[in-house]
């Protein structure tokens, strides 16, 4: 069983969000997963204090992620960027 670490859509209409999801890589993208690690909210939003650039939200449970891929999930692509920007080793993971 591949399992894959992969973005699910939800939200509406020009306002997406997504949960980080743990899944088989068979299944559909928005089918039940076998775990729900994180979120991201890709549209920006404004500092609190109004000061700096806005930013996008993502939280990532990062023990899970880490134990998912240390039993051999594969990120996806846009995961394996998000990983990397909250300082999660990749090193020993092969790019399929």
């Amino acid at each position: 069983m591949v399992v894959k670490i992969r973005l699910a859509r939800f939200g509406k209409r020009n306002a997406p969000f997504y949960n980080i999801v743990v899944a088989n890589a068979r299944t559909a993208r928005n089918s039940k997963p076998i775990e729900v690690i994180g979120t991201y909210d890709p549209i920006p939003k404004k500092p609190q204090f109004g000061e700096g650039k806005p930013y996008k939200d993502i939280k990532i449970d990062t023990g899970r992620a880490k134990y998912w891929l240390g039993v051999g999930a594969q990120p996806s692509d846009p995961m394996r960027r998000m990983l990397a920007m909250n300082a999660i080793e990749l090193i020993d993971i092969p790019v399929e």
